[in-house]
């Protein structure tokens, strides 16, 4: 029994080391960090002017379309690195399920084009 335990002291090291890690990284901020700031700290950071509106505002929906299809069309690209990875062996059967897939999406792209979702007027 002694054996099978030993066989997971690794394991066990390697949780006690992360979780160590882990709240060290929680707790040394509060520790270190600075607690007075002063008001160039809190100024505005990214685009170098204060905020004009309120944060909630809502957005144009095009922003979320533009963004729902980018990320579609980046996942669907992904598809493409393993079978190029894979390419010899899939045979012909592999190259035409990609083309027809790339039909579709070929097809969903000019579908879109059309419609105007990618312009931004």
């Amino acid at each position: 029994m002694s054996g099978l335990l030993s066989s997971y002291l690794p394991v066990i090291v390697f949780i006690a080391v992360s979780a160590a890690i882990g709240l060290a990284l929680l707790v040394i901020p509060f520790i270190v960090a600075y607690k007075a700031p002063d008001p160039e700290k809190l100024s505005a950071y990214e685009c170098g002017f204060n905020a004009f509106d309120d944060a909630r505002m809502k957005f144009d929906v095009r922003f979320y379309l533009v963004s729902i299809l980018f990320i579609i069309f980046d996942l669907e690209v992904a598809f493409l690195f393993p079978w190029a990875a894979a390419f010899k062996q899939l045979g012909w059967l592999g190259f035409w399920s990609m083309m027809a897939f790339l039909g579709v999406l070929t097809i969903g792209f000019i579908y879109e084009w059309k419609k105007g979702a990618l312009e931004w007027d």
